[in-house]
């Protein structure tokens, strides 16, 4: 299996699923309606130490903490109403990277078998919600699995090649009743062929799996890999523009991060159709 992964690696572009034309946007929604793509908002963030990683300093701009937003769809009913709007996204490759470690934790920063040592990068909250949409209405989905996993500053996935064995960078949590779950990890590097980038998998006990990934602003990651230790990488040789994948509805995947401290955090809202 990891030999496989290893023959693929220079495949992780490949893109799968597709975004959503107009009109099967607005046969999911119904014609009440009109703007089924929304943009999330993220709320007032809450700061989670790193124990191990050094200190960075981080840039802060108006680039930094949000990207332009489509028009936001109104919740149809009560529950909905304590979620922020609906959202549709396009489902993406997994790549040749994942494996299921079964790893079920919040900070993914540390390699279980190395001790408490974090992996160095600037620190990232991410918080994912997780919706289910009923027709128009969009309402908590409790109880799904979501696995993140991403590279590190220098651009290395664990369990793959040279890293074989390490678990750094990778883990699941269980949405709580609000359909809400939280990592605490580094904001991601980048490798040859790819733009910055962060994969997750949601999965159900009713056999559903969804994967796609997360993506930065521009700006933000030039002025984040000028920092140590991203810098130490050199120039970097794929941007947004030119990533296979992010041309594939990478636009609708964009993260609003929000500065805390000497890092990030970002909420970012998906809708799951479930039948």
């Amino acid at each position: 299996m990891r030999e496989e992964r290893k023959a693929h690696m220079d495949n992780d572009d490949r893109p799968i699923g597709r975004v959503l034309s107009r009109r099967e946007v607005l046969a999911l929604f119904g014609a009440a309606s009109a703007a089924a793509l929304a943009a999330c908002t993220p709320p007032a963030a809450t700061s989670v130490a790193p124990t191990a990683a050094p200190p960075v300093t981080v840039p802060v701009f108006a680039s930094a903490t949000s990207p332009a937003a489509p028009a936001t769809a109104v919740p149809a009913t009560a529950e909905a109403a304590a979620l922020p709007a609906c959202l549709v996204r396009p489902a993406q490759t997994e790549g040749p990277y994942f494996v299921d470690e079964l790893l079920n934790r919040s900070d993914i920063r540390s390699d279980p078998a190395g001790g408490a040592a974090t992996r160095a990068g600037v620190p990232l909250v991410l918080s994912l919600r997780v919706a289910q949409l009923n027709g128009a209405a969009c309402t908590p989905l409790a109880g799904a699995q979501v696995d993140v996993w991403h590279c590190d500053a220098q651009g290395v996935y664990s369990d793959v090649g040279a890293a074989a064995g390490q678990q750094f960078l990778r883990g699941y949590q269980v949405s709580d009743a609000a359909g809400l779950v939280t990592f605490t990890t580094i904001y991601p590097g980048w490798y040859q062929g790819r733009t910055a980038h962060i994969h997750f998998k949601i999965r159900t006990d009713a056999g559903l799996e969804f994967t796609s990934q997360l993506y930065f602003d521009e700006a933000l990651n030039d002025a984040v890999y000028a920092l140590a230790p991203y810098s130490s990488r050199g120039r970097r040789t794929t941007r947004n523009a030119d990533d296979g994948a992010y041309r594939s509805g990478g636009d609708q995947l964009l993260l609003a991060l929000t500065p805390i401290e000497e890092g990030y955090a970002s909420t970012f809202d998906i809708g799951l159709q479930l039948s």
